[in-house]
């Protein structure tokens, strides 16, 4: 009987270590994906963050916004349309993205002869630009700051004007409005 006893206790005390082995696992992994959120979260790495806003000439920019409002369903406001989305580190966080048609004569994209211009988000602008002048990237201007963040131009190796954006979402947040989402 003693033998017995000594065997289930030995088993009961396994059992238990083992549960408590996976739990701390558990927790542990929990806690390693926490910590992975953190350091995400607090990358300051200069660098493209995603896609800021689609910019194009059009002959009619009135009309061509008026047109994607009632056949595809864009919010639209006589910016264009912001797109509302859900920051990927930051779930809680709202986004925002900018469609917009320019005039087909507008200045906007010069240099650049092409017919549109995409703004990327980028975090610390500052640091890209370092990075992007160390690279010998042309810069077009310098970085200019408003309340919904700061701005700066740059052209790739085809020509393209790029605009960078290290934006303040907040700011479209406290503002409202419809947003396409």
């Amino acid at each position: 009987m003693k033998s017995l006893t000594k065997f289930l206790l030995l088993i009961v005390l396994t059992t238990s270590c083992y549960t408590s082995t996976k739990k701390d696992d558990i927790t542990n992994n929990k806690t390693d994906k926490s910590e992975q959120k953190v350091i995400i979260m607090k990358d300051t790495t200069p660098k493209v963050t995603g896609i800021g806003g689609i910019f194009f000439r059009s002959k009619n920019p009135k009309e061509t916004r008026e047109w994607y409002g009632k056949n595809l369903g864009l919010a639209i406001n006589d910016y264009g349309s912001p797109f509302e989305f859900r920051n990927a580190n930051r779930p809680s966080e709202i986004n925002y993205l900018n469609w917009n048609p320019f005039d087909e004569k507008t200045e906007y994209f010069d240099p650049s002869q092409k017919e549109f211009m995409i703004n990327y988000r980028v975090q610390n602008i500052e640091g890209l630009l370092k990075k992007l002048k160390k690279n010998g990237v042309i810069i077009v201007d310098s970085i200019e700051e408003f309340e919904y963040g700061k701005f700066v131009h740059i052209m790739d190796l085809e020509g393209n004007k790029i605009e960078l954006w290290e934006p303040i979402d907040s700011f479209f947040t406290k503002m409202g409005g419809e947003t396409t989402k």
